[in-house]
Protein backbone atom coordinates (compact mmCIF):
# COMPACT_ATOMS: atom_id res chain seq x y z
CA UNK A 1 0.00 0.00 0.00
CA UNK A 2 2.86 2.37 0.88
CA UNK A 3 4.53 1.56 -2.43
CA UNK A 4 1.33 2.39 -4.33
CA UNK A 5 0.95 5.68 -2.42
CA UNK A 6 4.56 6.53 -3.21
CA UNK A 7 3.95 5.83 -6.90
CA UNK A 8 0.95 8.16 -6.92
CA UNK A 9 2.63 11.00 -5.01
CA UNK A 10 6.22 10.66 -6.27
CA UNK A 11 5.87 8.67 -9.47
CA UNK A 12 9.30 9.23 -11.05
CA UNK A 13 11.40 8.65 -7.89
CA UNK A 14 9.37 5.59 -6.84
CA UNK A 15 9.55 4.08 -10.31
CA UNK A 16 13.33 4.65 -10.47
CA UNK A 17 13.78 2.74 -7.20
CA UNK A 18 11.60 -0.15 -8.39
CA UNK A 19 13.47 -0.42 -11.70
CA UNK A 20 16.83 -0.38 -9.90
CA UNK A 21 15.71 -3.06 -7.43
CA UNK A 22 13.92 -5.49 -9.75
CA UNK A 23 13.28 -4.95 -13.47
CA UNK A 24 10.67 -7.72 -13.76
CA UNK A 25 8.78 -6.30 -10.80
CA UNK A 26 8.83 -2.87 -12.47
CA UNK A 27 7.15 -4.22 -15.62
CA UNK A 28 4.60 -6.09 -13.49
CA UNK A 29 3.75 -3.05 -11.32
CA UNK A 30 3.35 -0.81 -14.38
CA UNK A 31 1.12 -3.44 -16.01
CA UNK A 32 -1.06 -3.78 -12.89
CA UNK A 33 -1.48 -0.02 -12.41
CA UNK A 34 -2.54 0.60 -16.02
CA UNK A 35 -4.80 -2.47 -15.90
CA UNK A 36 -6.38 -1.37 -12.59
CA UNK A 37 -6.93 2.23 -13.65
CA UNK A 38 -8.86 1.13 -16.75
CA UNK A 39 -10.29 -2.14 -15.48
CA UNK A 40 -11.45 -1.56 -11.91
CA UNK A 41 -14.08 1.06 -11.06
CA UNK A 42 -12.55 1.84 -7.67
CA UNK A 43 -9.19 3.03 -9.09
CA UNK A 44 -9.89 6.07 -11.30
CA UNK A 45 -7.38 8.09 -9.24
CA UNK A 46 -4.34 6.06 -10.38
CA UNK A 47 -1.79 8.12 -12.39
CA UNK A 48 -2.34 6.75 -15.90
CA UNK A 49 -1.03 9.53 -18.16
CA UNK A 50 1.67 10.66 -15.76
CA UNK A 51 2.80 7.09 -15.13
CA UNK A 52 3.14 6.42 -18.86
CA UNK A 53 5.17 9.60 -19.31
CA UNK A 54 7.38 8.76 -16.30
CA UNK A 55 7.93 5.22 -17.57
CA UNK A 56 9.03 6.64 -20.92
CA UNK A 57 11.44 9.10 -19.27
CA UNK A 58 12.95 6.39 -17.08
CA UNK A 59 13.26 3.88 -19.94
CA UNK A 60 15.53 6.38 -21.75
CA UNK A 61 18.19 6.11 -19.04
CA UNK A 62 17.70 2.72 -17.33
CA UNK A 63 17.32 -0.97 -18.17
CA UNK A 64 13.56 -0.46 -18.63
CA UNK A 65 13.27 -1.29 -22.34
CA UNK A 66 10.87 0.88 -24.36
CA UNK A 67 10.49 -1.91 -26.95
CA UNK A 68 9.01 -4.19 -24.27
CA UNK A 69 7.36 -1.45 -22.26
CA UNK A 70 4.97 -0.13 -24.94
CA UNK A 71 3.35 -3.49 -25.93
CA UNK A 72 3.12 -4.59 -22.28
CA UNK A 73 1.23 -1.44 -21.34
CA UNK A 74 -0.97 -1.58 -24.47
CA UNK A 75 -1.92 -5.12 -23.41
CA UNK A 76 -2.67 -3.87 -19.86
CA UNK A 77 -4.90 -1.09 -21.22
CA UNK A 78 -6.81 -3.46 -23.53
CA UNK A 79 -7.30 -6.16 -20.87
CA UNK A 80 -8.37 -3.53 -18.32
CA UNK A 81 -11.02 -2.14 -20.66
CA UNK A 82 -12.30 -5.60 -21.57
CA UNK A 83 -12.54 -6.66 -17.91
CA UNK A 84 -14.51 -3.51 -17.09
CA UNK A 85 -16.73 -4.10 -20.12
CA UNK A 86 -17.59 -7.66 -19.04
CA UNK A 87 -18.38 -6.52 -15.49
CA UNK A 88 -20.76 -3.91 -16.89
CA UNK A 89 -22.26 -6.46 -19.27
CA UNK A 90 -22.87 -8.88 -16.39
CA UNK A 91 -24.71 -6.27 -14.33
CA UNK A 92 -26.64 -4.95 -17.34
CA UNK A 93 -27.86 -8.42 -18.26
CA UNK A 94 -29.11 -9.12 -14.72
CA UNK A 95 -30.69 -5.68 -14.30
CA UNK A 96 -32.73 -6.04 -17.51
CA UNK A 97 -34.03 -9.44 -16.35
CA UNK A 98 -35.04 -8.07 -12.95
CA UNK A 99 -38.75 -7.85 -12.04
CA UNK A 100 -38.11 -5.40 -9.22
CA UNK A 101 -40.39 -2.35 -9.59
CA UNK A 102 -37.66 0.18 -8.70
CA UNK A 103 -35.20 -1.39 -11.14
CA UNK A 104 -37.73 -1.46 -13.98
CA UNK A 105 -38.87 2.10 -13.34
CA UNK A 106 -35.51 3.82 -12.82
CA UNK A 107 -32.52 1.68 -13.81
CA UNK A 108 -33.76 0.08 -17.04
CA UNK A 109 -34.72 3.43 -18.65
CA UNK A 110 -31.24 4.67 -17.69
CA UNK A 111 -29.68 1.68 -19.44
CA UNK A 112 -31.77 2.39 -22.53
CA UNK A 113 -30.59 6.02 -22.57
CA UNK A 114 -26.99 4.87 -22.15
CA UNK A 115 -27.46 2.42 -25.01
CA UNK A 116 -28.75 5.22 -27.21
CA UNK A 117 -25.67 7.30 -26.31
CA UNK A 118 -23.29 4.49 -27.28
CA UNK A 119 -25.18 3.80 -30.50
CA UNK A 120 -24.63 7.44 -31.42
CA UNK A 121 -21.20 8.28 -29.96
CA UNK A 122 -19.74 4.89 -29.00
CA UNK A 123 -16.69 4.79 -31.27
CA UNK A 124 -15.66 8.37 -30.49
CA UNK A 125 -16.18 8.07 -26.74
CA UNK A 126 -14.19 4.83 -26.45
CA UNK A 127 -11.21 6.08 -28.49
CA UNK A 128 -11.08 9.72 -27.39
CA UNK A 129 -12.17 8.95 -23.82
CA UNK A 130 -8.99 6.93 -23.38
CA UNK A 131 -7.09 10.23 -23.07
CA UNK A 132 -9.18 11.58 -20.17
CA UNK A 133 -8.56 10.49 -16.55
CA UNK A 134 -11.55 9.24 -14.55
CA UNK A 135 -13.70 9.10 -17.71
CA UNK A 136 -11.66 6.24 -19.17
CA UNK A 137 -12.30 4.17 -16.05
CA UNK A 138 -16.09 4.31 -16.45
CA UNK A 139 -16.57 4.26 -20.24
CA UNK A 140 -15.94 0.48 -20.55
CA UNK A 141 -18.29 -0.31 -17.66
CA UNK A 142 -21.18 1.67 -19.12
CA UNK A 143 -20.50 0.31 -22.61
CA UNK A 144 -20.95 -3.21 -21.21
CA UNK A 145 -23.92 -2.13 -19.11
CA UNK A 146 -25.69 -0.73 -22.17
CA UNK A 147 -25.03 -3.83 -24.28
CA UNK A 148 -22.64 -2.13 -26.73
CA UNK A 149 -21.56 -4.66 -29.36
CA UNK A 150 -18.51 -6.66 -28.18
CA UNK A 151 -16.65 -6.72 -31.51
CA UNK A 152 -17.00 -2.96 -31.94
CA UNK A 153 -15.95 -2.27 -28.37
CA UNK A 154 -12.86 -4.45 -28.69
CA UNK A 155 -11.83 -2.75 -31.95
CA UNK A 156 -12.22 0.78 -30.57
CA UNK A 157 -10.50 -0.23 -27.31
CA UNK A 158 -7.56 -1.54 -29.30
CA UNK A 159 -7.35 1.64 -31.39
CA UNK A 160 -7.59 3.86 -28.29
CA UNK A 161 -4.92 1.86 -26.43
CA UNK A 162 -2.52 1.82 -29.40
CA UNK A 163 -2.84 5.62 -29.61
CA UNK A 164 -2.79 6.38 -25.87
CA UNK A 165 0.13 4.30 -24.56
CA UNK A 166 2.74 5.23 -27.21
CA UNK A 167 1.68 8.90 -27.15
CA UNK A 168 2.70 9.38 -23.51
CA UNK A 169 5.50 6.80 -23.19
CA UNK A 170 7.31 7.88 -26.37
CA UNK A 171 6.86 11.55 -25.45
CA UNK A 172 8.62 10.80 -22.17
CA UNK A 173 11.25 8.67 -23.88
CA UNK A 174 12.25 11.24 -26.49
CA UNK A 175 12.00 14.49 -24.52
CA UNK A 176 12.65 13.22 -21.00
CA UNK A 177 16.42 13.68 -21.28
CA UNK A 178 16.00 17.34 -22.16
CA UNK A 179 17.57 19.55 -19.45
CA UNK A 180 14.51 21.78 -19.15
CA UNK A 181 12.20 18.76 -18.85
CA UNK A 182 14.39 17.32 -16.08
CA UNK A 183 14.40 20.60 -14.16
CA UNK A 184 10.63 21.02 -14.48
CA UNK A 185 9.51 17.42 -14.33
CA UNK A 186 7.04 17.88 -11.47
CA UNK A 187 5.47 20.84 -13.24
CA UNK A 188 5.09 18.79 -16.45
CA UNK A 189 3.64 15.84 -14.53
CA UNK A 190 1.03 18.01 -12.82
CA UNK A 191 0.35 19.83 -16.10
CA UNK A 192 -0.46 16.54 -17.83
CA UNK A 193 -3.00 15.69 -15.16
CA UNK A 194 -4.61 19.15 -15.21
CA UNK A 195 -4.76 19.44 -19.02
CA UNK A 196 -6.30 16.00 -19.48
CA UNK A 197 -8.87 16.68 -16.72
CA UNK A 198 -9.96 20.11 -18.03
CA UNK A 199 -12.44 18.78 -20.65
CA UNK A 200 -14.01 16.52 -18.02
CA UNK A 201 -14.60 19.38 -15.56
CA UNK A 202 -15.74 21.67 -18.37
CA UNK A 203 -18.45 19.21 -19.39
CA UNK A 204 -19.51 18.62 -15.78
CA UNK A 205 -19.86 22.37 -15.16
CA UNK A 206 -21.66 22.82 -18.48
CA UNK A 207 -24.10 20.03 -17.62
CA UNK A 208 -24.80 21.44 -14.14
CA UNK A 209 -25.26 24.95 -15.55
CA UNK A 210 -27.65 23.69 -18.24
CA UNK A 211 -29.73 21.80 -15.66
CA UNK A 212 -29.86 24.86 -13.42
CA UNK A 213 -31.20 26.99 -16.29
CA UNK A 214 -33.81 24.33 -17.14
CA UNK A 215 -34.96 24.18 -13.52
CA UNK A 216 -35.31 27.95 -13.39
CA UNK A 217 -37.35 27.99 -16.59
CA UNK A 218 -39.53 25.18 -15.32
CA UNK A 219 -40.16 26.95 -12.02
CA UNK A 220 -41.21 30.27 -13.59
CA UNK A 221 -44.97 30.75 -13.29
CA UNK A 222 -46.93 31.16 -16.52
CA UNK A 223 -47.69 34.81 -17.02
CA UNK A 224 -51.29 35.68 -17.64
CA UNK A 225 -52.61 38.60 -19.65
CA UNK A 226 -55.78 38.66 -17.57
CA UNK A 227 -56.18 41.46 -15.00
Amino acid sequence: MNELLELILHTDQALMRIVAANLTEAYLILFLIIFSETGLLIFPFLPGDGLLFSAGVISASTALNIVWLVPILILAAVLGNMTNYFVGSFFGHHIEKSRNRFVRKYLIPYIHRTRHFYDKYGAKSIVVGRFFPVIRTYIPFFAGLSGFKYSGFFLFTLIGSVLWVPFFTLAGYFIGENAWVKDNYLLIFLGLIIVTLLPFFYNVIKLLFTRKIRRKKGSNPIKSDRI
